[in-house]
């Protein structure tokens, strides 16, 4: 059998959603882990998740076109939940009643680890649903900001019924899982320097980080650099409130004049060229407006698509 896996999101601007945990984080842990799993039953796997996209749709073309290209027998696309953290329950959307057959049984397993059944569902609106060619299923595992459901999640368990509902085994002995196509590779580090060289934000020596996925003094410094910047503390290790901050900034909210502020604002101060205090005042303003006319744009001090284009494409 020929699978797609695509561990959902995982490639800027297109990133997950923020809970008590990060949807990224876990997309690719459990992914790498099935495809590991898959690989050790004698399956061919194809890795659909692309690695730099420069729009979210884009990123959604690539991984359908991966798969399409590479004709795989079932494409599996795989995400976490979250919504107002009381909602739990895992899920799995499908689109033709091939898919509903294939999604049952993964549901059915991760059911029997305590999560509630939310049942399968139509994904006639997913884009990776609709563009590839063969039955294809969209796991939902979780809730990323339910309690109940983080007191549950174990990724290998996770891999595992996904694993065991898709081919109704799993390997004899454990499997240790690739972080990426090429083992030496930290997906996790490669993903970071890869967003802070999007957000422009230099290392110790006012480069840019070489996107090598091995965490070295450069890319520390340049991490110490960002969480100062956004008013995390400034460890040099990327913990959830820096890729917290992160993901907020590079979700492109538009953001007005008098704002709550935050880190996306201290983001912006520091872009304009003014210390950042998280207060999008008349100081602030003025910056942005500048800035704007500098670029050509709207000297309005609202950041929309236009200004965040300029900003971090």
């Amino acid at each position: 059998m020929k699978f797609g896996i695509d561990s959902g999101h995982n490639c800027p601007p297109d990133t997950g959603a923020n809970g008590i945990k990060f949807e990224d984080n876990l997309t690719l842990d459990v992914g790498n882990r099935v495809i590991a799993k898959l690989r050790a039953l004698g399956n061919e796997v194809v890795v659909c998740r692309p690695s730099s996209a420069r729009t979210v749709t884009e990123s959604l073309s690539k991984r359908c076109s991966t798969a399409n290209s590479s004709k795989v027998d079932i494409y599996v696309s795989i995400h976490f939940n979250c919504f107002n953290g009381q909602a739990n329950g895992t899920e799995v959307y499908a689109t033709s009643d091939t898919g509903t057959k294939i999604a049952k049984p993964v549901l059915d397993e991760i059911v029997k680890l305590g999560f509630f059944n939310r049942g399968v569902k139509s994904g006639s609106h997913l884009y990776v649903l609709k563009h590839t060619d063969m039955p294809a299923i969209l796991v939902e595992g979780c809730f990323i900001d339910s309690q109940k459901d983080m007191n549950l999640y174990n990724p290998e368990a996770i891999a595992n019924a996904i694993v065991k509902g898709l081919t109704g085994k799993v390997p004899s002995v454990p499997v240790k899982p690739v972080p990426d196509e090429e083992e030496n590779v930290d997906t996790t580090i490669l993903r970071l320097q890869k967003s802070l060289n999007r957000l422009k934000i230099t290392d110790k020596n006012g480069k840019a980080l070489i996107e090598d996925g091995f965490t070295g003094a450069n890319t520390k410094s340049a991490v110490e650099k960002f969480q100062t910047i956004v008013g995390v503390q400034p460890t040099g290790i990327a913990d959830d409130g820096t890729w917290n901050a992160i993901n907020l900034i590079l979700a492109k909210r538009i953001i007005r004049p008098n704002h709550a502020g935050g880190a996306v604002v201290r983001y912006l101060q520091y872009r304009v060229g003014i210390e950042p205090d998280g207060v999008y005042g008349p100081q602030t303003e003025v910056a942005i407006k500048n800035f704007q006319k500098q670029n050509g744009l709207d000297a309005d001090g609202i950041i929309g698509p236009a200004s965040w284009q300029k900003l971090i494409g």
